[in-house]
């Protein structure tokens, strides 16, 4: 009856310790949420490695090193993980468990006066086993809870809890009350230092990732710059041709009128609206940047069939760049569009666009019809992208922007309808 109890405890304990293996894995990798069903086959998983090592008697070396290898292909069958990542992430959580439940292992002998170390394997020795799982569920519930968890608050909690278990181990060699092995002591410590390392080894390459992240935001936020302002140059330039050529088209026009060819400049005069009819709408908002982009985006819409709404408040002379608020619109708008157009049905397709300004505050919100669900990463909503398209990191490429005037990017989805709202912080500066 012992050994059946032991099984089903091993069994549930590995479950529990895979499935907030795969947790991490989600949160500090990005990686696909699992859902109900890679929990089940994980589960499953679980208990053949726990009944394989229970009728061969294999030690929990093997046992650590079997959940390691089934971390991480769940991560990457069901979380769609690098392997590579995959098996870091696991490597050191296994050895992080080992360390931990160790640790309660043996400060729980120390406290109770045991004369010898908690064996596993009987039932006595489950105690110290399910009091260190309870510590790490109520872990993994607090992590669960804080989805808004920053990169640098992650590593100091990290920080704090590896340098607490090498100072635990330390101090078990201090202790004469229960008999632990020098050898076993020396080895556990060496992991601990392991530990230490691989957190600072993780949040290097976290910070390496997100540089180059962000250089290549900068580097397609140029592109999209450029992009805009090619054509804003190239719409400006054939206003500007009109107007240098006016005296000759009103003589052309006139020369018609006189002899009375109606017909004739009535298609003169079509002929003359066609380089002009995108200025027509312009929404004047004092600056030639942010008109371009708003009605750029309107004429867009209105070839690809999308209803269009702008109303646009917009302050004069302040210390927004005119770079930054393009990032911003031109990113939103155009991931706006994008999702709209994927809209089955013709007649939802619409983006709305809203400018307001509150005392120092500027809001920008864009609300388009969404078709599928959007994906969460790490709490945040992300829309669908086109492939090989320059909007494919549109959203971190606002945020980064909004970043430069304290401001930030928020989303949300609702009825079909997906919202992204940017607030930025500015400041009136003289005209002159």
């Amino acid at each position: 009856m012992t050994e059946w109890l032991i099984l089903f405890s091993n069994i549930a304990a590995g479950s529990a310790r895979v499935m907030i293996g795969l947790f991490l894995i989600y949160r500090l990798l990005a990686a696909k949420r699992p859902n109900k069903g890679s929990v089940i086959r994980a589960a499953v998983g679980v208990a053949v490695i726990s009944v394989v090592l229970s009728v061969t008697g294999l030690s929990g070396f093997w046992r650590m090193v079997s959940e390691i290898i089934w971390i991480a292909v769940c991560a990457g069958y069901f979380q769609n993980e690098d392997t590579r990542m995959s098996l870091f992430v696991s490597v050191f959580y296994e050895i992080g468990i080992s360390l931990c439940q160790f640790l309660v292992a043996a400060w729980s002998g120390v406290i109770f006066h045991l004369s010898s170390f908690p064996d596993y394997g009987t039932a006595v020795g489950q105690i110290p086993v399910w009091l260190f799982h309870g510590l790490l569920i109520v872990g993994a519930v607090y992590i669960w809870k804080k989805p808004n968890m920053t990169g640098k608050e992650a590593f100091r909690l990290a920080s704090i809890l590896v340098v607490a278990a090498f100072i635990a181990v330390i101090t078990l060699s201090q202790q004469t009350i229960l008999p632990i092995a020098e050898d076993t002591l020396d080895m556990w410590t060496i992991l601990a230092v392991v530990l230490m390392m691989s957190v600072l080894v993780f949040n290097m390459n976290r910070q390496y990732e997100v540089e180059k992240e962000l250089a290549r935001l900068k580097t397609e936020q140029a592109e999209l710059l450029e992009r805009d302002y090619t054509a804003l140059n190239n719409a400006y330039a054939i206003n500007a041709r009109l107007f240098h050529d006016f005296h000759n088209h009103i003589g052309i026009l006139r020369q018609f009128l006189i002899h009375t060819k109606v017909e004739e400049a009535i298609r003169y005069l079509d002929e003359l609206q066609t380089p002009v009819q995108e200025m027509t709408d312009t929404l004047w908002t004092g600056d030639e940047t942010v008109d371009y982009i708003i009605n750029s985006k309107a004429i867009r819409a209105k070839k690809s069939g999308i209803q269009y709404q702008a109303q646009v408040e917009f302050p004069r002379h302040t210390n927004l760049r005119s770079a930054d608020v393009c990032a911003v619109l031109g990113n939103l708008l155009d991931n706006a569009l994008e999702a709209a157009q994927q809209v089955p049905e013709k007649e939802k397709r619409f983006v709305r666009l809203t400018i307001r300004r509150i005392n120092q505050m500027l809001i920008i919100k864009v609300e388009n019809s969404f078709d599928n669900s959007p994906v969460s990463r790490n709490g945040v909503l992300t829309t669908s992208k086109v492939k090989n398209g320059l909007h494919g990191w549109g959203l971190k490429s606002a945020q980064t922007a909004a970043e430069k005037y304290d401001g930030t990017v928020q989303t949300a989805y609702a009825d079909k309808v997906f919202k992204a709202v940017v607030t930025l912080s500015y400041q009136c500066v003289s005209d002159k």
